[in-house]
């Protein structure tokens, strides 16, 4: 099975206020393992990137002016997450802003049915709780020292990690991979046996034969070798 862990930053909060995405990164998932694949870019939103929101990712108008604009990274960003399920922390926000760059290019939206928000997960593990990224690292020992800011790729690594905390930990994602791949390997070697046309001849000598007939004589009348004979 795979999965995305998806994350991305903008220049605000709401994409029908003029806010565009300026940096996604995501991390690729199969039967809940990392892979080591990664997609990650950052983007020219074509405005200015608000102070405010400079001081939350630390990525500057003058940084993001010579990236390229979301149009032109649509298909590789479309192509790497497929359709796997999408993990994103806080989805609505993400799914949000990615359903409207696409739409401004007149493709398909992320369906609600493919994502899952871990901050959901999460709210229904521990109620109460402080569930942010920051406080599930802090709570399931994932060190999350380098995150003095927010970023995409680093904020979806970190994820992928409490991801495989809230579904049971790191023995459980571990022996679901595992029992998969038995399975994909049982199923694949089925496929290639096949019955012998011919019985093969026996490679018992005469004597030996005759050695296990008075063996089994032995055994009495009530042996399991006399019944199957």
């Amino acid at each position: 099975m795979r999965e995305i862990i998806l994350d991305t930053e903008t220049t605000g909060l709401d994409p029908s206020q003029g806010d565009r995405i300026v940096e996604i990164g995501a991390v690729e998932l199969f039967n809940h393992v990392p892979t080591g694949e990664t997609f990650h870019v950052y983007i020219n939103p074509e405005r200015n990137v608000p102070a405010e929101a400079e001081a939350i990712h630390g990525l500057s108008t003058a940084f993001l002016k010579d990236k390229p604009v979301f149009a032109a990274i649509a298909e590789s960003f479309l192509a790497f997450i497929g359709d796997a399920a999408v993990i994103i922390h806080n989805a609505g926000f993400d799914t949000k802003f990615l359903n409207a760059e696409l739409s401004y290019l007149g493709k398909d939206p992320i369906a609600p049915e493919r994502v899952i928000d871990t901050l959901m997960m999460a709210r229904q593990k521990h109620p109460g709780a402080n569930n942010s990224l920051d406080g599930l690292c802090r709570r399931y020992g994932v060190d999350n020292s380098k995150r003095t800011k927010h970023g995409a790729l680093l904020d979806s690594e970190l994820l992928a990690e409490v991801y495989i905390e809230l579904i049971g930990g790191r023995q459980t994602a571990l022996s679901l991979a595992a029992a998969k791949t038995e399975k994909r390997i049982v199923v694949s070697s089925a496929a290639v046996i096949m019955a012998r046309p011919h019985a093969l001849p026996t490679r018992l000598t005469q004597d030996e034969i005759a050695a296990h007939a008075r063996l089994v004589e032995d055994l009495g009348q009530n042996a399991l070798w006399k019944a199957l004979n």
